[in-house]
């Protein structure tokens, strides 16, 4: 091996040490993390669950970019956690596919994933209604049952819901995750997709810890 070459496996061995030891390092609050301005304790789950919400927007590229990863995590999640989606209603615009998302949810279809297909890949506007519900029926699903959910009182009392929680956690962009009903956290505040996971578990540690 020459000098330069000695150098230069020597340089590469000190940066693995530099990324090991961030990724291990403690997340910060005010950096990695943030409590939420009105926080919420009693939506930390059923059964003394910490509760782990992913607040979201279809027509978000970020969000649809991070569904696999999420997925990824969602698969190794604990038995004292419970996961749930909540659409993000930042805008006006945002409002439709919010309330696709819990018309869907009250009719037990689940097109989560193709949503995102369908808006980012095939360029479909599913904010627009009858192009939704038309959509829908292509996917095998009742679109006149979801319809009348998309239109019902029950749909849109979940839709000022999840306004009021996008208020009480002072959310400003998406995706973001809520742990606890107190910490909030995501990827650009973490530092990407896999630093915000370990952030998360931080803080469904720091949950349990708090009980």
């Amino acid at each position: 091996m020459t000098f330069s070459q000695r150098i230069a496996t020597l340089l590469a061995l000190v940066a693995s040490m530099l990324f090991a030891g961030s990724a291990l390092a403690e997340p910060v609050e005010g950096r990695d993390y943030a409590i939420v301005p009105l926080p919420l304790p009693q939506a930390s789950g059923g059964g003394g669950k910490v509760e782990v919400a992913e607040f979201f927007w279809y027509g978000c590229p970020h969000c649809s970019a991070l569904e696999p990863k999420l997925e990824a995590w969602l698969s190794r999640l604990p038995k004292d956690v419970q996961f749930k989606r909540v659409p993000a209603v930042l805008a006006a615009h945002w409002q439709p596919m919010a309330k696709s998302f819990y018309a869907l949810e009250a009719t037990g279809v689940d097109l989560h994933a193709k949503m995102f297909t369908a808006i980012h890949v095939e360029n479909i506007n599913l904010s627009d209604e009858q192009t939704f519900l038309q959509w829908v029926g292509k996917q095998g699903a009742d679109s006149r049952k979801i319809g009348d959910a998309y239109r019902s009182f029950g749909v849109n009392s979940k839709l000022q819901a999840a306004r009021q929680l996008n208020v009480n956690y002072g959310l400003t962009s998406v995706p973001t995750l809520v742990v606890g009903g107190k910490y909030r956290t995501s990827p650009s505040m973490a530092g990407g997709a896999e630093q915000m996971f370990q952030v998360v578990d931080h803080l469904i540690e720091l949950t349990r810890k708090g009980r």
